[in-house]
């Protein structure tokens, strides 16, 4: 035991003295989202004189981002695999890049494409025998660890220690350096009307003993406050937010009924407030995963009547949504939609939803379109497409022919904008 004691003493040193060891050309993957360390990014640009060619390998980027700045382009090149608020201008503006990838793959892009040199990564405070947990950051994060040549971990009282496949032993870091400051948050945000009339469709397609997956934002949240009723309801999710923990305190989220790691909560990443950390800290009911085994669409398949609830930016009349462009602008990524709308659809029971407002900018542009921007990405596919909801209703498109499709959004999007869609689709498909 003392062993393990002296090595974090004797590795134990500032965020300045810890970038001392990124070399130039190197590989940096940063952990993801709330799990961002937060002083050795700022620590890391402070050396940018010294460095050249370092390529920055992140999710979404949740901190300041400060080596997307204009005037390191020749020191750092982010390469975003999901286009956040700290990289989204650096990004159209040239000064980084993004890769598309679904969010289970990303492990296997770092072993096989995009090998890892340095993981900046936050844990908790080591525990009596050594182990550290990486807290709301497991997706992509352990396994950057496991395969760097030089590891950097913030040890930080306020990283929540979580369960599952979340640990990192002292011997795995190289170097620590003590930070005691919150770590990132995303609270929850207010519901508006359209929230609510959303997230009353989608929760009345989920049955009793349904295993969901949730992402974050005002049209879950909407979701899981319109699920109190329900009974035995289970989760294996990318992540989850605040109103869970009603659910779980209610009694509803019970996790006692899944086909697949039954009585446990199964996720990869956590993104909420300090109240959903406080919750999940030493909680055994909580267990954390690797993305690329959470998001294995045959892993989720195997989760009876499984539910995913995705959203979107716009949907065009054959089904195909777009999720991460704003025409050719990239405003998010790919993310998980794709690897549990397919998991969900091969379960027993499963159902594959897309939820998105009818319109945009205060309601003058629908997002019900007849065809995609220019530039537009398809996230998920017209084969892949199960349901889509708006707050007008629910179009259930699986198993429905083109024509079937057309009519049934035609039906969800705003009434204004009805008669319009109705006469691209005649001049589009059959003009």
């Amino acid at each position: 035991m003392q062993a393990w004691r002296d090595y974090v003493r004797e590795h134990t040193t500032s965020a300045a003295k810890a970038v001392e060891h990124v070399q130039s050309g190197d590989r940096i993957a940063l952990a993801h989202a709330c799990g961002e360390p937060r002083q050795l990014p700022i620590a890391l640009v402070g050396r940018a004189n010294s460095l050249r060619d370092v390529e920055i390998v992140h999710m979404i980027a949740l901190g300041q981002a400060p080596y997307c700045q204009s005037g390191y382009e020749g020191s750092f090149r982010h390469v975003s695999l999901f286009a956040g608020p700290g990289s989204r201008d650096a990004i159209r503006e040239g000064r980084a890049d993004f890769l598309p990838v679904f969010f289970g793959q990303i492990p296997h892009l770092l072993t096989s494409y995009l090998p890892v040199d340095v993981a900046m990564v936050t844990v908790s405070p080591p525990d009596k025998a050594g182990w550290c947990s990486l807290g709301v950051s497991v997706d992509y994060t352990k396994p950057a660890v496991e395969q760097a040549r030089l590891v950097l971990a913030e040890v930080n009282p306020s990283m929540p220690r979580t369960h599952g496949d979340s640990f990192v032993h002292v011997s795995q870091i190289d170097w620590f350096i003590p930070v005691d400051e919150p770590i990132l948050e995303l609270p929850p945000a207010p519901l508006g009307e359209v929230d609510r009339a959303i997230g009353k469709h989608v929760a009345s397609l989920v049955d009793d003993e349904s295993c969901l997956q949730l992402g974050i934002g005002g049209i879950p949240d909407a979701v899981l406050a319109n699920l109190h009723g329900h009974k035995d309801l289970g989760i294996h999710s990318e992540m989850i937010s605040d109103g869970v923990i009603d659910l779980v305190e209610a009694g509803v989220v019970t996790c006692r009924k899944k086909t697949l790691h039954r009585g446990k909560m199964v996720l990869t990443l956590l993104m909420g407030s300090r109240r959903l950390y406080d919750w999940v800290d030493d909680n055994p009911f909580i267990e954390m995963h690797t993305v690329d085994y959470v998001n294995n669409p045959y892993v989720i398949a195997r989760n009876r009547k499984m539910v995913s609830i995705n959203s979107a930016l716009e949907v065009d009349l054959l089904g195909q949504v777009s999720a991460d462009t704003l025409g050719a602008m990239q405003y998010s990524g790919i993310g998980g939609q794709v690897d549990f709308v397919r998991g969900a659809s091969l379960a027993e029971g499963g159902k594959a939803i897309i939820a998105l407002p009818s319109t945009a900018k205060g309601g003058s542009v629908s997002r019900i379109v007849a065809m995609l921007a220019p530039g537009s990405a398809v996230t998920t596919s017209r084969q892949d497409v199960d349901y889509i909801i708006t707050e007008h209703g629910v179009a259930h498109l699986k198993g429905s022919t083109v024509r079937q499709r057309i009519q049934a959004l035609v039906s969800i999007a705003a009434p204004v904008f009805r008669e319009e869609l109705e006469r691209k689709a005649h001049e589009i498909y059959w003009g």
